[in-house]
């Protein structure tokens, strides 16, 4: 049977891919815009009649026009963090008299933020912020060159006007810091998905953190972000009396600290748990969780006042620091010198 579907009509990447030049130059050229090298202007409407690319007349206002919007690419999850910084975000743009077109994505998909791309540059917003979870996005993103400002909201260890971030390597090392000053020496991390910039970033401080104070590098789990993950790895990890765990995230702690429970091990009696983030239960965990805080609304705020910096001419230039995050001590961590007489929660429990 023949394949009655229609072929996909080419779209400005498209073009920018034949011509071997950027998505920006492409729409300078639709534009009619100088700066332009004839050599190029020529390449890129040979690849326009080549592809048949016909562009809408939305396409063609891209950098001619102002609509007061602004795109915000958001991974189509609901955790806690992605999910207040996108809020934040809105809230600083509208105070700032723009609307926000937002668009949900699969986070480890390239080629569904593309698309999300296209699709926000043909509705004319004036710029774009991305919230980015994979390390595989952040690599594509790095390379855009768009005819509007772009702003992405996503760890890494390689600085870049392009990003404002949270400094996770810090926040992992204070979280493993705190440990060790406790007199743990075996310190186990349940990390995040191995291709999560995050996850990345608070890998690496764990390790560094160990590394600098000669303590083994060993226990690494991954896990995905939930709590299932944390339960299910709180239960198969060999974790004894007198450990600690860098829990990736506090849903991951929430169901680790269910795991030990399970098996007879009390938080803090035999093992202290920190976390990461400081979600608004954490507080009302059993035992309240010591956790690392994330600052979300002034990440999503940052997100808007860099986009205002190249759109509005009275907007002060934003720095590249990271913002820093802050670890909250509550009940979970205890020191790992208990007096002898004192037993552990293991020992306390009598079999039946």
């Amino acid at each position: 049977m023949a394949d009655d579907k229609a072929p996909r009509a080419a779209n400005i990447f498209d073009v920018a891919r034949l011509a071997g030049v950027s998505h920006q130059t492409v729409s300078r050229v639709l534009n009619d815009l100088p700066n332009v090298r004839p050599a190029t202007r020529e390449r890129v409407e040979h690849a326009i009649a080549q592809l048949r690319y016909s562009p809408s007349p939305a396409a063609r206002s891209l950098v001619s026009r102002r609509t007061r919007t602004l795109g915000l690419i958001a991974p189509a999850v609901s955790d806690h963090g992605p999910t207040r910084i996108g809020m934040s975000f809105s809230i600083a743009a509208h105070a700032a008299r723009y609307s926000v077109d937002t668009v949900a994505v699969v986070d480890d998909d390239p080629g569904g933020v593309r698309a999300a791309i296209e699709g926000l540059l043909r509705r004319r917003v004036d710029g774009i912020a991305m919230i980015v979870m994979d390390i595989g996005v952040l690599e594509m993103v790095r390379e855009l060159d768009l005819s509007v400002p772009v702003v992405a909201a996503a760890s890494s260890s390689r600085r870049s006007p392009l990003l404002v971030q949270i400094d996770q390597y810090r926040g992992a090392r204070a979280a493993v810091r705190h440990l060790a000053e406790l007199g743990h020496t075996r310190i186990a991390h349940i990390a995040g998905p191995a291709r999560a910039a995050d996850a990345v970033e608070r890998v690496r401080g764990w390790r560094d953190e160990l590394a600098e104070r000669g303590l083994p590098v060993v226990d690494l789990a991954y896990g995905d972000w939930t709590a299932e993950a944390g339960y299910r790895l709180g239960r198969e990890m060999d974790l004894e009396p007198g450990m600690a765990v860098f829990a990736s995230n506090d849903l991951t702690a929430l169901g680790l600290l269910s795991a030990l429970r399970e098996r007879s091990l009390g938080v803090p009696e035999d093992i202290s748990v920190v976390g990461f983030d400081d979600i608004p239960e954490a507080a009302f965990l059993y035992p309240p969780l010591t956790t690392v805080r994330q600052d979300f609304s002034a990440l999503g705020a940052l997100m808007v006042q860099k986009l205002l910096v190249t759109l509005e001419e009275d907007q002060e230039e934003t720095t590249d620091t990271p913002l820093p995050t802050r670890l909250v001590v509550r009940e979970s961590t205890r020191s790992a010198v208990r007096d002898a007489l004192e037993p552990s929660a293991s020992e306390r429990v009598q079999p039946l």
